[in-house]
């Protein structure tokens, strides 16, 4: 064994790797999601919000940096190796595109990346930087973003094609739920996104890509609002910080990647919650968009777009999207919750600790 980090325990390595990540993709993520839809609609009217509303929207694209820089945090490493694990995850994430322009090259930025890709190459990263450490000398500052970067880098941007596949798969598997008996698609879509939206894997992107309307779409957002309810409700029963609740109601379900990870019971209430949601989804009718799929609740995303499609007055609008997407869900995810942990005792509150 080379180092502490190769005489980690395989937990405490993936520990701290997909705690690095949470925390990122709260960072880049939560701005956006709890201002994003405000400032959009105070845009409109005044030129004086456009300016905010482009920054939460484009701090969005940091995430893939803001991983990197955070997995090294966990490791501890130096600053030269925290900025060097920061540009190789950026560089593999698939955020930047090189769009050829009249003979030029246009670089864009777009989403957050494949976070699966970004997962990856960090920890392969996070081997290469520990395996170099000391065998450089004082050409350390030079050579390890030189090596690190062009080297894993690179095997960032080969392998994401064929790693964005897993994405695909789902989203095609999704695609095929929207051509069945509405309810049961309602279910089956619902618990599918209760289940992406905090995994490693994009509800937007996939939303999106699918191309889901209607009420796949209004299913969709319900599913990821029975999720979110799920683990608010189990991070308070686990008495957890309060931000940390707060983070996961504004939308940062993945901020419990590591949970998921580490206890596939999780799933279990999730799951039920997102059963639930189909239902509600059906009974409510519940509508939306392809872009506005994979938000849940999330900067009201998903109720303002199914708000639209509703057709009675603007009171009972809002009153019957409050208890579809918040009523409904927590008293759901408070039941589940009595029956998994008091009845049944399947598990215990501390899956929801946040570490």
């Amino acid at each position: 064994m080379i180092s502490k980090i190769m005489n980690m325990k395989t937990g405490e390595f993936f520990n701290k790797l997909l705690n690095g990540v949470a925390i990122g993709i709260v960072i880049g993520l939560i701005p956006n999601a709890i201002l994003g839809e405000v400032l959009k609609a105070l845009s409109a009217s005044s030129p004086i919000f456009k300016t905010p509303l482009f920054v939460v929207q484009v701090i969005q694209s940091s995430v893939p940096i803001l991983i990197g820089c955070l997995v090294a945090v966990q490791f501890a490493f130096t600053p030269v190796e925290i900025a060097t694990l920061g540009a190789t995850t950026f560089i593999a994430s698939g955020v930047v595109k090189a769009i050829p322009v009249n003979g030029k090259t246009i670089i864009q930025l777009a989403g957050i990346g494949d976070l699966i890709n970004i997962i990856l190459i960090a920890m392969i990263a996070v081997l290469l930087i520990q395996l170099l450490k000391g065998k450089l000398g004082s050409l350390a500052m030079i050579l390890v973003p030189v090596i690190v970067v062009t080297t894993v880098g690179t095997l960032g941007v080969v392998i994401l094609p064929h790693v964005s596949l897993i994405s695909k798969t789902i989203g095609d598997a999704i695609k095929k739920f929207t051509e069945l008996q509405p309810l049961l698609m309602s279910i089956l879509i619902s618990v599918s996104f209760a289940i992406i939206i905090v995994s490693p894997l994009s509800t937007v992107a996939i939303g999106i890509a699918v191309g889901i309307t209607g009420l796949a779409s209004g299913a969709a957002n319900i599913g990821i609002a029975t999720c979110a309810m799920t683990i608010v409700c189990g991070s308070i029963q686990a008495k957890n910080k309060l931000g940390v609740t707060l983070a996961v109601f504004f939308g940062s379900m993945k901020l419990f990647i590591p949970n998921w990870m580490r206890h596939p019971i999780i799933n279990l209430p999730i799951i039920l919650n997102g059963i639930l949601g189909g239902f509600i989804a059906y009974l409510f009718n519940i509508q939306g968009t392809p872009q506005s799929a994979g938000f849940g609740f999330s900067g009201l995303v998903g109720p303002i777009a199914a708000y639209k499609f509703m057709n009675v007055s603007p009171l009972l609008r809002v009153g019957l999207l409050f208890i579809a997407y918040f009523v409904l869900t927590t008293v759901g995810a408070l039941v589940i919750d009595f029956v998994c942990v008091k009845i049944l005792k399947l598990y215990k509150h501390d899956i929801y600790e946040f570490k």
